[in-house]
């Protein structure tokens, strides 16, 4: 339930919407995450007519002994959300286990709708009115390499329908309450340099190995700001206000001058953090949601990893990826960027 876990099916929705222009498009999400913060971006997204998350443990989801809700309620829900909507066409974007196969199979059932599904091992495609090859062959077949791009992953079900990805990239709108804080934002900043947006995240503990080294990381963006004046908008939630400081301490010990960085954590939802994003001229971020959430506003994104990790890739020309990079390394990027 990450924000690039879900958002990486909108390349997939907008090929969805390319085919048939007027077609609604419902999407039902099994999360193990009760209220994630994911879900109320994701049901703004001006692809989708509706986006219902549906959580499949009980009490406290994120531990691993939450007791599962049972499939016969699971079965339930998805029908009434199938007799609600009407839709014409189910597609199973999951690529394996049983459960989804099931729960399509019979929504199918309640409301007379055909149904895409994976075919992934033998006897899944019976599930199915029309079934896409495994994984694997779909890799094969389009000259891929494991592991693929993870946005690749909702076009083996498409592949079913003669669907191809094309190089489609994932999309998100400014939504009404980014607007409102752009502007709200806008006599705050000085107009004399452009803006330049920073999150460094990675606030929680599974995601800390992403966050990149804070002296590291305040030496280049220094050099950077040095040869090209810039505003630092620093974003994060409100638990990462800290680390925001941290950087500024390590900027300030190597810079001084520290006047030219706001820190802006906690001001605002992810559904507001589309309208600073939309106030930046460019975007530097760690692997974490606002980096794929800048690459989908389109938004010259330069993208810190610490490890390669190609699956959170994103080859499009105002993207650049880069691994533990130094300061040239990180100019050349920006001024390809730029350029």
């Amino acid at each position: 339930m990450g924000i690039g876990d879900v958002l990486r099916s909108s390349a997939a929705w907008r090929v969805l919407k390319n085919r048939w222009p007027t077609a609604e498009l419902h999407l039902v999400f099994l999360s193990k995450h009760a209220g994630y913060p994911t879900e109320n971006l994701i049901r703004e997204h001006h692809l989708l007519n509706s986006a219902t998350f549906i959580t499949i443990r009980e009490k406290s989801p994120e531990k691993r002994r939450a007791k599962r809700i049972s499939i016969l309620n699971l079965v339930k829900k998805i029908q009434e959300i199938s007799r609600q909507i009407q839709p014409e066409l189910i597609i199973d974007f999951e690529s394996s286990g049983l459960r989804t196969s099931l729960l399509t199979l019979l929504s199918g059932h309640a409301c007379k709708a055909k149904t895409v599904g994976i075919g992934q091992f033998p006897g899944r495609n019976f599930f199915y009115n029309y079934s896409a090859p495994c994984v694997t062959d779909y890799i094969k077949s389009n000259g891929l390499t494991i592991p693929i791009d993870y946005t690749h992953r909702d076009f083996v079900a498409l592949a079913a329908l003669g669907l191809e990805r094309l190089n489609t990239a994932i999309e998100l709108n400014v939504s009404t309450e980014g607007q409102q804080y752009y502007e709200a934002l806008q006599p705050r900043l000085p107009q004399d340099r452009p803006i330049m947006g920073l999150n460094i995240g990675c606030g929680t503990p599974d995601a800390m190995i992403r966050r990149p080294n804070l002296s590291d990381l305040a030496q280049v963006i220094g050099l950077l700001v040095q040869k090209y004046p810039h505003t630092i908008l620093l974003t994060g939630a409100d638990f990462e206000k800290s680390v925001n400081e941290e950087f500024i301490i390590a900027y300030k010990q190597r810079w001084g001058n520290t006047t030219h960085i706001l820190n802006l954590a906690g001001e605002t939802s992810l559904s507001g953090l589309t309208g600073l994003i939309k106030a930046c001229s460019v975007f530097i971020s760690s692997d974490s949601g606002p980096y794929h959430m800048s690459v989908a506003q389109r938004k010259p994104t330069i993208a810190w990893f610490t490890y390669k990790e190609t699956t959170a890739f994103h080859d499009h020309p105002w993207c650049r990826h880069l691994i533990q990079p130094n300061a040239d390394q990180f100019l050349i990027a920006f001024n390809e960027l730029i350029a």
